[in-house]
């Protein structure tokens, strides 16, 4: 034991001092490894980077445990005549759908209702087109997760009263009101004039849908402006993610059984679960690193192979000294060993420098965009495995020529 290891200290040594002893050359020899290693954990920070930040744009708009049940949903691609289908047997959703909900879905913890109209906004002599006017229950702010900036959200007796209050998206309070505080000033919705009580915090653009020139006012005054016939969307919320399935499934067995579904008989509603866009998220960064971690690390094969052909120039130049050391008693394995631990050694540390060049590249994309660099282990142990692995493969046929030298012909050469 004591002797392999003083083996293997004195090759690892021995390796150093030769890559220290052309420093240039090992510089230039490392840079392939080094791109190969920066790119395959750059890529890999930039994909788990990616998968957060829509994550969190996803949970700031819509919210945690939420889940939204509507008369129409997509599911995927669909042929028109399952649309039609569809189209003929599901229901418009109800007050009293809610209620059914509130009352017999125990795992939900807030269930609420809205319904939207799209129009513009006029005031003041200034015109906001494309905005959105939300009717909303008081418990959407705890379902959706929403922060305000000014003011506050709907309260449950401005709804129950169908009071005429409004919350502004943040882009609806910047084109009406920039430089001063809105609460408490009048804003018109659909020509009626209304009482700011709160500014919804920006959240920005999101999937094209520019969320911030929605406003939300009460669902009753809004089925008051457009009629109490509308099919509304009705929201939930679980108590805790590790049960939300549960939730989704109490809250879709109490709406067949309120709309008298049985057996076999398809929903007549569509249910959209926010958490399986996570998923979903994860399905597409996925497929983006299987395409692209292999492209990169095509960088790390372009590094082996000037590796390997650096270790060739260095057996050449290193002839008589591998025909003394085979003299004195080297065996061919020993030789062999050291030509494979100073070819792995040069890729190591240039998988060291690789991953320190890509540190500092994702703490500046971080610094200067929006998208946080997110290093991950596996991409770290990936890069640094495989440029290991690469400098073992790229030294053995350098390496399985020094060790078949001739030990007589090796020392006539100088």
């Amino acid at each position: 034991m004591r002797y392999l290891f003083s083996f293997y200290s004195d090759a690892a040594r021995i390796a150093l001092q030769s890559i220290l002893a052309h420093k240039l050359r090992a510089f230039l020899t490392l840079i392939g490894i080094i791109i190969g290693v920066a790119s395959v954990v750059v890529v890999g920070a930039a994909i788990s980077g990616l998968n957060t930040y829509v994550v969190e744009k996803v949970s700031k708009v819509l919210g945690t445990n939420h889940f939204m049940i509507a008369r129409m949903v997509s599911q995927g691609e669909l042929s028109e005549e399952d649309l039609e289908r569809m189209n003929r047997r599901n229901k418009q959703l109800k007050w009293a759908d809610m209620e059914w909900l509130q009352e017999y879905c125990e795992t939900c913890t807030a269930v609420g209702a809205e319904a939207a109209h799209g129009t513009k906004f006029e005031q003041n002599g200034m015109t906001f087109f494309g905005g959105i006017i939300f009717g909303v229950t008081a418990n959407m702010a705890e379902i959706e997760d929403k922060t305000m900036t000014d003011g506050r959200f709907i309260q449950p007796e401005e709804v129950s009263h169908s009071k005429l209050v409004v919350v502004l998206g943040a882009d609806i309070k910047d084109k009406f009101y920039p430089d001063i505080d809105p609460i408490g000033k009048e804003f018109k919705v659909a020509g009626l004039p209304m009482r700011v009580v709160g500014v919804e915090e920006r959240r920005g653009p999101i999937f094209g849908d520019l969320i911030d020139k929605h406003v939300y006012i009460p669902l009753t005054t809004f089925q008051r402006i457009y009629g109490r016939n509308l099919d509304l969307q009705i929201h939930g919320k679980g108590q805790r993610r590790e049960t939300f399935q549960i939730t989704i499934e109490d809250a879709r067995r109490a709406l067949r059984n309120y709309h008298e579904l049985i057996g076999s008989e398809e929903d007549d509603f569509g249910l959209v679960n926010t958490e399986a866009l996570g998923s979903q998220i994860d399905q597409f960064t996925g497929a983006i690193a299987l395409v692209v971690t292999p492209i990169t690390l095509i960088a790390l094969v372009v590094g082996g192979i000037v590796v390997m052909n650096i270790m060739l120039v260095s057996v050449t130049e290193r002839t008589f000294e591998i025909g003394l050391r085979k003299a004195l008693g080297a065996r061919r394995k020993q030789v062999l060993l050291q030509f494979l631990i100073e070819s792995s050694m040069l890729c190591a540390l240039g998988g060291v420098l690789g991953l320190l060049a890509a540190a500092g590249i994702s703490w500046a994309v971080t610094v200067l965009t929006p998208i946080t660099m997110t290093i991950t282990i596996g991409y770290i142990v990936l890069a640094l495995g495989v440029s290991t692995a690469v400098g073992m493969i790229a030294g053995i046929y350098p390496a399985f020529k020094a060790s078949r030298l001739d030990p007589i012909i090796a020392l006539t050469r100088t």
